[in-house]
C-alpha cells in the first residue's frame, strides 16, 4: 500500500514538473492576427468587428482613427478586469486593444495578444478572455516576434530592452491630487479638450482594485510622440503591430501614473533593433514627448 501512494505521488510530481518545465519553454508573441477581409468599407469591418465582440462577451469601450486606413477598437470582459483588480498595476492590462487596418488593399484585423499581456503584467493566465478574441475575431497566428520570449523573460522584472532601461515596474508618476475625482475629472477635461494634442479614448473603472482605480485610453494625434510618427518608423512589417495604441494612463487612489513610454514602445516591439532605419534611435525623442503629452493631461505643468 505504502509502495503503491509512494509511486502514485511521484507520478504526479513528476508529470508536476513535466508540465512547468513545457510552460517554461513557451514563447510568447505581442499580437495576433485574427483574420483578413477581402472586402468592404471600414465602416462595415468596424460594425462587424464591434459585433464580433460583444457577441462574445466584451463590452467595447471605445475606439478611434489614429491615422488613415486604421482603426483602433477597445473593449475588456469580467476576466480581464477581475485580472486588473489583483494585480499590482494590472490596470494596465483592463483592457483588450484590437486594431483593423488596410493593407495591400485588404484589411488586417488584429489584437494584442492577451496570453503576452497577462505575463508581462503580472495578471495570471486568462483563458476566457483568449478563447472568446479566438472565437469572436478568429486567430491565424500570433505576431511581432521572429522568436517571441518565454515566461521568464517576459515576467514583470525581468524585462527590459536593454542595461538602463526600465522594467513593467518603473512606472511614470506623474502626478497625486487631493482625491481620486479630482483626477478623473481633471483628465477627462483634458483629453475633452484634446489638450496637448491628445485625443480621448475610453475611461473604465476597474472594481475590486484596493483602491479606486480608473485606466484611460489617449491618443496623440501629432508631434514627435504622435501615434503616426512612431509606428510608421518602427513597424515596417507587412503584419501591422498597430493595436500598440493607445496609450494608457492610470488613476489609482488619488495618483495618477503610466507605463515608462521606453518600456511600453519596447515591450510591444521586442524585435525593434537600436540603430537602423527603424530602430530606436530614431525615436529617441518619442518617450519625453509622449510623457510630456501625459503629463499635460493631467494639468501638470513643466
Amino acid at each position: 500500500m505504502k509502495r503503491q501512494q509512494w509511486l502514485t505521488g511521484a507520478l504526479v510530481l513528476g508529470l508536476t514538473l513535466s508540465t512547468a518545465a513545457v510552460a517554461a519553454r513557451v514563447r510568447y508573441k505581442p499580437f495576433v492576427l485574427g483574420h483578413i477581409v477581402t472586402k468592404g468599407s471600414m465602416s462595415q469591418v468596424v460594425m462587424n468587428t464591434r459585433k464580433a465582440l460583444t457577441t462574445h462577451g466584451f463590452r467595447v469601450v471605445g475606439g478611434y482613427t489614429p491615422f488613415a486606413n486604421t482603426t483602433i477598437l477597445c473593449a475588456t470582459d469580467p476576466e480581464l478586469l477581475n485580472a486588473a483588480a489583483h494585480a499590482k498595476f494590472g490596470g494596465f492590462g483592463a483592457v483588450e486593444r484590437v486594431s483593423l487596418t488596410k493593407v495591400h488593399g485588404n484589411w488586417q484585423v488584429s489584437y494584442v495578444n492577451p496570453a503576452y499581456t497577462a505575463v508581462a503584467y503580472g495578471l495570471g493566465p486568462l483563458p476566457k478572455t483568449v478563447a472568446a478574441l479566438k472565437a469572436a475575431l478568429g486567430a491565424q497566428k500570433t505576431f511581432g516576434s521572429r522568436r517571441g520570449l518565454t515566461r521568464g523573460e517576459l515576467k514583470p522584472g525581468n524585462y527590459h530592452y536593454a542595461l538602463f532601461m526600465p522594467y513593467f515596474d518603473n512606472v511614470d508618476r506623474i502626478r497625486k491630487f487631493p482625491n481620486h475625482m479630482a483626477a478623473v475629472n481633471t483628465i477627462h477635461a483634458n483629453l475633452m479638450k484634446h489638450v496637448g494634442t491628445s485625443s480621448f479614448v475610453y475611461q473604465v473603472n476597474v472594481p475590486g482594485a484596493p483602491k479606486p482605480t480608473t485606466v484611460f485610453g489617449v491618443g496623440i494625434k501629432s508631434g514627435k510622440g504622435g501615434d503616426h510618427h512612431i509606428l510608421h518608423i518602427i513597424d515596417d512589417h507587412t503584419d501591422k503591430g498597430y493595436a500598440y495604441l493607445p496609450y494608457e494612463m492610470m488613476v489609482m487612489g488619488r495618483r495618477v501614473i503610466a507605463l515608462r513610454p521606453r518600456y511600453r514602445i519596447a515591450v510591444n516591439f521586442p524585435d525593434t533593433s537600436m540603430m537602423g532605419s527603424h530602430g530606436f534611435m530614431n525615436i529617441m525623442s518619442a518617450p519625453p514627448a509622449i510623457r510630456k503629452v501625459l503629463r499635460e493631461v493631467a494639468g501638470r505643468k513643466g
